[in-house]
């Protein structure tokens, strides 16, 4: 066998097998390669290129972040009744044009328009994609679909990084244009990559249901709820971490590096093996109720770092880091099985854009708390922020019951008005 032939077999096996589910894991591939490459440069080419104060570009975003919350659950409605395949093509052209503004934008007003648009599209076709990935992976397979999915993201963005690595240095007006013009090539790959799929034929609003189920669905409303908060753990790698080790801890700076290369290889490598154990509801809790009380542990870790000496800090952080990334993979893992359980079929898009909704909430409110907490308040931060975590995953033990008891009971409804009828 040539050297060749082994590293594509190595390929192919980080995908899935060919068919519907391969289609949807390359279209997520091309996206987040053009994602990475756009989020390497973004912070410098807003302020250095368009002239932006960073004041601007932190307020542009929040708004641009706002706009994109309120997106999620009307679109992933429309791509249930207009079939997700079609509308997330759609909504992937838009974007391949959309993006193309930042290369145009010449004021704050400009780059506010362009952020505003992208995002609100961006969080829409990621409504739409899950009530997609639901489809195209069934009841059996769709968790660990979703698993491939975010493994692929992590391999996706690292290659995207890389390109956005090469336009920082070179730093050229040009070679920032070159990479928002990956980004935008990317979505219209991804459009194409995804008409491949079959497509998952629509399902209309019918006369005795509400036109947006899912906001009168108050259980679900509170699992959303559960999820946004412990979802704010995702911060602690990309926010809180960086910063405790650099101020509060002995450790060097470049461990920084090291502990986010951890979470990430651990994500492509594992992600999908934990998945495979949590498919449904009643497993989807058990991960989710673990994750909580491990998220917690690794809080504990990193707090203990403070004022230990070189060596003893460093193995507290690497095994915090590590401790953290299994709780991640299993809330993650838990998460899915829990949303795409708990929503009914023909309506997975609308549930799904409300889910993500809630994470999109958190993931804006996450760098505040988390920075007041954990760097602010220091060591007792860190303690409160873990039993937040734990308590969070175990509140969904209860909450799901009722959420479960409400299916049935909605079941029933929907049967006894058929056979009424």
């Amino acid at each position: 066998m040539t050297r060749s032939t082994s590293e594509a077999g190595r390929l192919a096996r980080l995908l899935p097998a060919d068919g519907p589910s391969r289609a949807l894991a390359l279209a997520t591939l091309a996206t987040t390669v053009g994602d990475g490459a756009f989020y390497t440069i973004s912070a410098v080419y807003f302020t250095r290129v368009i002239g932006l104060s960073p004041v601007q570009v932190g307020v542009g975003l929040t708004v641009a972040g706002l706009t994109g919350i309120l997106v999620g659950l009307p679109a992933g409605h429309l791509g249930d009744v207009r079939g997700p395949r079609e509308v997330l093509v759609r909504i992937a052209l838009l974007l391949a044009v959309a993006s193309l503004g930042y290369v145009w934008a010449d004021s704050f007003a400009a780059f506010l328009a362009t952020a505003v648009v992208v995002t609100a599209l961006d969080r829409a076709a990621n409504a739409v994609r899950q009530g997609l990935i639901a489809a195209v992976g069934g009841p059996e397979s769709r968790v660990s679909l979703r698993a491939y999915l975010r493994a692929v993201t992590n391999v996706g963005i690292s290659l995207g990084t890389l390109v956005g690595g090469l336009a920082l240095a070179v730093d050229t007006r040009a070679a920032y244009t070159t990479a928002i013009l990956v980004n935008s090539a990317s979505f219209a790959a991804a459009a194409l990559l995804t008409l491949r799929l079959p497509h998952v034929a629509p399902s209309p609003v019918l006369t005795s249901e509400p036109r947006l189920p899912a906001l009168r669905d108050r259980p679900f409303l509170t699992v959303t709820a559960l999820n946004a908060v412990l979802g704010m753990h995702y911060a602690l790698v990309e926010v809180a971490m960086p910063l405790w080790v650099v101020r509060e801890t002995a450790a060097p700076r470049w461990l920084v590096a090291v502990l986010m290369l951890v979470n990430t290889v651990s994500v492509v490598l594992l992600q999908v093996r934990v998945s495979r154990g949590y498919p449904d509801v009643p497993a989807g809790v058990r991960a989710i109720t673990r994750s909580g009380l491990v998220i917690a542990a690794a809080c504990v870790l990193f707090a203990t770092a403070k004022g230990a000496p070189v060596g003893l800090a460093v193995a507290l952080l690497v095994a915090g880091a590590l401790v953290h990334v299994a709780g991640e993979m299993l809330q993650a893992a838990g998460s899915w099985a829990i949303s795409f359980g708990l929503a009914p079929e023909g309506r997975q898009g609308q549930y799904q854009g409300l889910f993500a909704s809630g994470f999109a909430a958190s993931s804006m409110l996450a760098p505040v708390v988390l920075t007041t907490l954990c760097i602010e308040w220091g060591r007792p931060g860190w303690l409160l922020l873990g039993s937040v975590f734990a308590a969070a995953g175990l509140a969904f033990v209860p909450v799901v019951r009722w959420a479960e008891r409400h299916r049935a009971e909605r079941a029933a409804a929907v049967a006894a008005a058929s056979v009424g009828g």
